[in-house]
C-alpha cells in the first residue's frame, strides 16, 4: 500500500509530512499562495511560493489519481476479475500511466478482432499453442474451425488465435513497463523530410535527417521537431540505437521483441509452434506495443518539453514583471514609426495622460526640427522628466531625435530610456484600453502604455494577456490552458510581492490581489471612485462583497499611503497590528518614530512576542518591514547605453564591445537589443567562463549587460555575441555559436532558415 498523499509530497519537496497537511488544508479552505507564504509561515514551516505551487499542482495529481484507482476498482469489481493480487497491484500503482496499464485488459473497448476469434472459440488454441510449442500449429487450427464466423480455413484460424495472443501481450503490464523503460533509455526521437516538402519546409531542414537521444534531446529541439511534424514538414518515429547502428544487410535479434518472448517463455528451439510464435512476437511488437508506445513516448516528451518551455516563460516574464520601476515621474512615450509618424503620449507621475501628439521626424516629411520643437514644448508643458521610446521599428533613429532635443534643450534635463513595446499594440486594441480612453486613437494608446510601463513595468504589464508579451519559448506550440494557468500565478506571485496603492491602482492589478477577483476589484474602484481615498484598511470591509475572509487574503497586500494607520502602508496584516501595539508600548515611542528606526527595532528580542499565533519568523517579518516599511524587492532602476553610431546592423564590426538587454531567456542562450533594431544571441556556452547549465543562472529578461560582438550575418540577420570579453571573433569555435533568429523569429522562436556553412554551424550549436 502506498503512504498517504501528504506523506508521497513531503517525500518529493523534501519536507516534512506536517508541513504538507497544513498547506493542504489552508488551500482547501480557500486560502491563495501568496496569503500562505507570507501569513502562514509558521503553519507551514516557512513553505515558500515555489514549494507551495508545486505543492498544490502535486495535491491536485495525486488526488485525481486516487479518484482514478477508486474508479477502476470499482470497475474490475463489477466484471467479477478482481483478484486479491490484482488488487494490491492497483494499490501500489504510483502514477496514472501504471494504473492504466493494469486496467488495460479490463477496460471497455470496441469490438477487436481478438475479440471476435474469442468468441469463435480460438483462444484455447491460441493459449494451448502458447504453451506447448510442440504442437503443429496448422493441424491444431483444422481442429477449430468456425466458417459461421469467419474462419473456414486453418490460417484465417491461425490469424485469429494470432490476434488474441498479441492482445495479451500488448496489455500485459509488466511487459509494458520493462518496454517502456527500454525506450526511454535507448530510443532516439528520429526525424526526416516529408517527400516533396524540401522547399516549401526550408526552415526546418536542419531536422530533414535528425535523431537525437529522447532522453537527452532539450526542449527547445523537440518543440521543434513536433512542430515541423505539426506543419507537415517533417515526419517523426521512435527507434532504437541499436536500430539506427545497425547494418541493413545484417539484421540482428530486436532487443523489444526479445524482452517479448522472454516474458513469455517463447524461444527458438525447432519446434512446430517456434516459428508461429516468433512471428506472433514480431507482429505485437510492430503493429500494437511499438505504436502504442510510441505515441505516449512522444506525447510524455512533448509534455515535458512543454513544461520547460512554459517554465522558461515564467521566469523571464517574472524578470519582466519585477523590473525595476523608474518611480513616479512625468513620462514622455514615444511609439516610433516611419511612414505613418511617431505617437507621443504624455502622462503625469501617477499615470494620467496629460495630452497627446503625432509627430514626421522620418521618412517621407522629414520634419525633424518641426518634431523636436514639439517634443520640446510638450515637455516644457508638463514638466517631463523622462522620454519612454518604444524598441519597435525606427526607434534608434527616434532615439537620435530624443538626443537632439536633449542636446538643443539642455534646461529640460531630460533623460531618454528605449522600453519594450511587446504587448503595447495588443493593449491598445483591448477592451480594457478602450474602456480607459474611448476617444483616443488606437496609435496614441500605445504611446501611452510604453511611458507608463517605464514608470512601473509590473502595473502596465498586468493589463496586457501574459503570453502577448512574447518573453516565451516556442509559446505558440505549447497547451494554451496549461500555458495561462502557469503565467496567472506568475503574474499573482509578482502582484502580492510588491504589493498595490489600492488608492491609485487599475482594475487588471486589483484582479491580481490575493482573494480578489474582476468583480471585487470593480466594486473597490467604484467605492473609491464615490467615496474619495480610502483613509484605512479597516475601510476596504465597507465595500459591497468584500467579507472577512476576502478581506483576510487581500488586506496585507493593499497598501494605504498617507493613511490614518502608518501600518496600513506597510506588508504588516492587520490581524498583527495588536502585536505591533505591544512593541510601540515597549519601546515607549510613537508609531511615526519606530517606523525606519533600525537601532531600536534591532535591539528587539522577537522571541518575546511569539505566542500560539505568531510565531517566530511572523515577528521577525514585521520587525524587518518596520524596519523598511513598505519596501519594494524590485532592484534599483538602471538603463542601458547604446552605442553612438551604432543604429543598424550594417554599423556593427567584430570585436565591438556594447551595452544591450536582455529580452528574451532560452534554454540555448539569451536574446539580447544592442539597439540595432535586431536582437543578437549569445549562446549558453558564450555566457560565463564556467559551466553553465541554466541560463537563467546567469541572465535575466531586462538586464542590462555587457557584450562583445562575435560576428554579423547581413544577409539572414543574425548576431552572434559573447558575455566573454576575452573570447576572440572570427574563430571556427565563434562561428560554431551562429547567429541568432531574426526579429520576426526571436519574437516566435521559429527554427531559423539554414544554409552553407552558417547553417551547420547554427545546427552544431543547438545540439
Amino acid at each position: 500500500m502506498l503512504p498517504p498523499i501528504t506523506h508521497r509530497i513531503a517525500a518529493e519537496l523534501k519536507v516534512r509530512p506536517a508541513q504538507v497537511e497544513a498547506a493542504a488544508a489552508l488551500l482547501d479552505e480557500g486560502a491563495t499562495v501568496p496569503f500562505i507564504a507570507r501569513y502562514r509561515k509558521e503553519a507551514t514551516g516557512e513553505l515558500d511560493d515555489s514549494q507551495l505551487r508545486l505543492l498544490a499542482e502535486r495535491l491536485g495529481y495525486l488526488r485525481e489519481l486516487e479518484d482514478r484507482r477508486a474508479a477502476i476498482v470499482a470497475s474490475i469489481e463489477e466484471q467479477g476479475k478482481l483478484t486479491p493480487e490484482l488488487k494490491g497491484e492497483i494499490d501500489n500503482a504510483d502514477t496514472k500511466q501504471r494504473l492504466e496499464d493494469l486496467y488495460l485488459p479490463y477496460k471497455q473497448k470496441r469490438r477487436t478482432k481478438a475479440q471476435i476469434a474469442r468468441e469463435a472459440g480460438l483462444e484455447p488454441l491460441a493459449l494451448g499453442l502458447l504453451a506447448n510449442p510442440g504442437l503443429t500449429p496448422e493441424d491444431e487450427a483444422a481442429n477449430h474451425l468456425n466458417p459461421e464466423a469467419g474462419f473456414a480455413d486453418a490460417k484465417a484460424v491461425l490469424d485469429g488465435a494470432r490476434q488474441i495472443l498479441m492482445e495479451k501481450f500488448a496489455e500485459d503490464a509488466g511487459l509494458l513497463q520493462t518496454l517502456r523503460d527500454h525506450l526511454q533509455e535507448h530510443g532516439f526521437v528520429k526525424s526526416t523530410v516529408i517527400e516533396g516538402k524540401e522547399a516549401a519546409g526550408a526552415k526546418f531542414r536542419d531536422w530533414f535527417d535528425f535523431a537525437e537521444s529522447l532522453a537527452a534531446i532539450p526542449s527547445h529541439r523537440a518543440l521543434a521537431l513536433l512542430r515541423g511534424r505539426n506543419e507537415g514538414f517533417l515526419s517523426l518515429a521512435l527507434t532504437l540505437d541499436s536500430e539506427l547502428n545497425a547494418d541493413a544487410s545484417k539484421p540482428g535479434p530486436h532487443p523489444c521483441e526479445q524482452r517479448i518472448a522472454a516474458r513469455f517463455g517463447i524461444s527458438a528451439q525447432n519446434r512446430p509452434a517456434d516459428k508461429w510464435l516468433a512471428d506472433t512476437v514480431r507482429w505485437a511488437w510492430k503493429v500494437k506495443i511499438h505504436t502504442h508506445l510510441e505515441l505516449e513516448l512522444l506525447g510524455a516528451l512533448r509534455e515535458r518539453a512543454e513544461e520547460e518551455a512554459i517554465r522558461i516563460f515564467g521566469k523571464n516574464l517574472k524578470d519582466l514583471l519585477l523590473a525595476a520601476p523608474a518611480g513616479p515621474h512625468v513620462t514622455m512615450g514615444i511609439d516610433p514609426g516611419i511612414r505613418t509618424g511617431c505617437k507621443i503620449a504624455v502622462v503625469d507621475a501617477t499615470g494620467k495622460l496629460l495630452d497627446t501628439a503625432t509627430i514626421y521626424p522620418h521618412e517621407p516629411r522629414n520634419d525633424w526640427d518641426g518634431s523636436i520643437a514639439t517634443i520640446a514644448r510638450l515637455a516644457a508643458r508638463h514638466g517631463v522628466t523622462l522620454i519612454a521610446i518604444g524598441n519597435g521599428t525606427a526607434s534608434r533613429e527616434t532615439d537620435k531625435l530624443a538626443q537632439d532635443v536633449m542636446k538643443r534643450h539642455p534646461e529640460a534635463r531630460l533623460t531618454r530610456i528605449i522600453v519594450s513595446e511587446a504587448g503595447a499594440s495588443v493593449y491598445s486594441a483591448s477592451e480594457l484600453a478602450a474602456k480607459e480612453f474611448p476617444e483616443l486613437d488606437v496609435s496614441l494608446r500605445g504611446a501611452v502604455s510604453i511611458a507608463r510601463r517605464l514608470q512601473d513595468p509590473l502595473a502596465e504589464l498586468v493589463k496586457i494577456e501574459a503570453k502577448a508579451i512574447g518573453v516565451g519559448q516556442y509559446q505558440h506550440d505549447v497547451s494554451p490552458t496549461r500555458l495561462a494557468r502557469s503565467l496567472d500565478a506568475v503574474v499573482e506571485d509578482c502582484v502580492n510581492a510588491v504589493g498595490v496603492d489600492v488608492n491609485t491602482a487599475s482594475i487588471p492589478l486589483l484582479t491580481r490581489i490575493s482573494g480578489l477577483n474582476a468583480g471585487l476589484a470593480a466594486h473597490i474602484v467604484s467605492y473609491r471612485d464615490a467615496h474619495g481615498a480610502f483613509r484605512s484598511r479597516a475601510e476596504l470591509k465597507k465595500v459591497p462583497r468584500l467579507g472577512d475572509k476576502t478581506f483576510e487574503q487581500a488586506a496585507g497586500f493593499l497598501r494605504i499611503q498617507n493613511g490614518d494607520n502608518p501600518l496600513d502602508a506597510s506588508s504588516v496584516h492587520p490581524e498583527a497590528y495588536p502585536l505591533v501595539e505591544k512593541i510601540i508600548i515597549d519601546l515607549k515611542k510613537p508609531i511615526h518614530d519606530i517606523l525606519g528606526d533600525s537601532r531600536a527595532l534591532k535591539s528587539i528580542n522577537p522571541a518575546k512576542y511569539t505566542d500560539a499565533h505568531f510565531g517566530l519568523p511572523t515577528v521577525q517579518d514585521i520587525l524587518r518591514e518596520l524596519e523598511k516599511p513598505g519596501r519594494d524587492p524590485r532592484p534599483e532602476f538602471k538603463t542601458a547605453a547604446f552605442a553612438d553610431g551604432v543604429r543598424e546592423m550594417k554599423d556593427l564590426r567584430p570585436g565591438m564591445i556594447l551595452e544591450g538587454v536582455v529580452t528574451n531567456v532560452a534554454a540555448f542562450g539569451a536574446f539580447i537589443d544592442i539597439g540595432v533594431h535586431q536582437d543578437g544571441l549569445a549562446h549558453i556556452s558564450a555566457l560565463s567562463s564556467s559551466f553553465v547549465k541554466d541560463p537563467h543562472a546567469v541572465v535575466k529578461a531586462g538586464q542590462v549587460v555587457t557584450v562583445k560582438v562575435l560576428d554579423i550575418d547581413l544577409a539572414r540577420q543574425r548576431i552572434a555575441l559573447t558575455l566573454r570579453l576575452a573570447d576572440e571573433p572570427g574563430t571556427a569555435r565563434n562561428a560554431e555559436r551562429a547567429a541568432p533568429l531574426s526579429r520576426q523569429q526571436t519574437r516566435h522562436n521559429t527554427p531559423p532558415p539554414a544554409s552553407n556553412a552558417m547553417a551547420a554551424a547554427f545546427a552544431k550549436l543547438r545540439r
